[in-house]
């Protein structure tokens, strides 16, 4: 800043101080940890071996590892190109993608459906609309923690930390048989506050691949119904893990019986292959209408200080899909080959392996179901799958099954056979002893 003293200008060398300060306001920033999935990504990008594979990313690939535009989406897309879209509308596309979601989630038929008792919302994908349901619950439910399977997707820890929503958790995956460890679930649930909001993955758990029976689901839809709970379901792979929507959908279906209330996040990113879209509705079953059109309104405020509104044109997409009767046959086509074309490269993954004589057992490859698999391997397995046959995963051994392709599964079963050599000799060592 400039003063006139003494008949010329001089600077202020208290403004100098001030303006150089300024400069400061963001030198105590440390750079924020990377997403495992994205480290894998970007470390896979910039090997340039030509046997490299990426087991990392969870984005559905067809057998050439190409990533897929299914052709409802495309015959979808022809259709909105033709229309004008004007804003004034885009409330009553909302509403007709929130209306459709619901019926894919609950059931077209569901007697809540028709009474007006599930309020939902357009998100931003599953992400969004996990966080939208964050919010409402630091909002009514101050202090009350959401109880997280372990493990669960990364980002939902991200999710509900950023909520400033306590988190706990509840025992799920057991790593000796690779497997649900159902007692320990039950016992986590039964010793909970009465009350307590949990969320669970209704298929296709993220990132283990390992789900509930459907008598498993009726026994925790049971003790939910003792102990007062909230269930909150984050559907991201409906139809991804069987082939079939309403199976996939079964645990919501369970819980709708028993006359729960619950929340539920739905995505149309993988099951659509609209990635880049981020098109998702987070829906709310209520008690009655009146409720459910209190629970709307703070809803449409949480949405309006956050994003306003999302972009129409993925919302124009999905709304297509579900309302046109033969877009939404030729989805319903695509999806199954999505799914059968997963189910059998974890066959084709397991088959090689037991060709190659190992003694360990795979089984839980083909028990587990959806687009990711929990090998088993320990993160020095997959740091040698790294270092030595450039194969890229998170190292808790996730292994996406949509990376793996006809071309690949043998190279890939070959490599995982010889890093677990070790581990295969000190058990027919330990066998020979007894």
């Amino acid at each position: 800043m400039w003063r006139f003293m003494g008949g010329r200008f001089s600077r202020s060398t208290r403004c100098m101080s001030s303006s150089s300060r300024a400069f400061g306001w963001w030198e105590h920033v440390s750079p924020a940890p990377k997403d495992p999935i994205t480290g894998v990504t970007e470390a896979f990008l910039a090997d340039t071996n030509p046997n490299k594979i990426n087991l990392g990313v969870g984005a559905y690939r067809d057998d050439e590892g190409k990533p897929v535009v299914l052709q409802c989406v495309r015959n979808a897309e022809a259709k909105i190109a033709a229309c004008e879209f004007l804003e004034s509308n885009a409330a009553a596309v909302g509403s007709k993608l929130v209306e459709e979601s619901v019926k894919l989630a609950y059931g077209t038929h569901a007697h809540v459906v028709k009474e007006r008792r599930v309020t939902g919302l357009q998100a931003l994908s599953g992400t969004g609309a996990c966080r939208l349901f964050a919010e409402l619950q630091r909002r009514f439910y101050p202090g009350s923690p959401i109880y997280l399977p372990n493990p669960t997707w990364s980002n939902h820890h991200n999710i509900w930390r950023d909520a400033q929503v306590p988190e706990r958790g509840f025992r799920y995956y057991n790593p000796i048989t690779k497997g649900l460890d159902f007692a320990a679930l039950m016992d986590d649930v039964k010793n909970a506050p009465d009350g307590s909001f949990f969320l669970f993955h209704p298929c296709a758990h993220n990132p283990t691949g390992v789900d509930p029976t459907e008598e498993q689901w009726r026994e925790i839809s049971y003790q939910f119904k003792v102990k007062n709970h909230f269930p909150f379901f984050d559907m991201a792979y409906q139809g991804v893990a069987s082939g079939d929507l309403d199976m996939d959908a079964q645990a919501i279906r369970i819980f709708l019986e028993d006359g729960h209330l619950i929340g539920c996040a739905q995505s149309f990113t993988k099951n659509m292959g609209l990635y880049e879209h981020r098109v998702g509705c987070l829906s709310v079953l209520c008690a009655d209408v009146k409720q459910a059109v209190a629970v709307k309104s703070q809803l449409q405020q949480i949405a309006r200080s956050m994003y306003s509104n999302p972009p129409v044109h993925g919302i124009l997409l999905v709304s297509t899909i579900l309302n046109d009767p033969q877009t939404k046959a030729l989805w319903v086509k695509e999806v199954k080959v999505m799914a059968n074309r997963i189910q059998l490269m974890r066959a084709t993954l397991r088959e090689r392996l037991e060709e190659l004589g190992s003694p360990l057992d795979w089984e839980h490859i083909t028990n587990q179901v959806g687009m990711f698999c929990f090998s088993g391997l320990t993160p020095d397995q997959v740091d040698r799958l790294v270092r030595e046959f450039h194969i890229y995963m998170t190292r808790d051994g996730r292994i996406s099954i949509a990376g793996v392709t006809t071309s690949n599964v043998s190279y890939l079963a070959s490599a995982i056979h010889e890093v677990t050599k070790y581990e295969q000799e000190a058990s027919s060592i330990y066998n020979i002893s007894l």
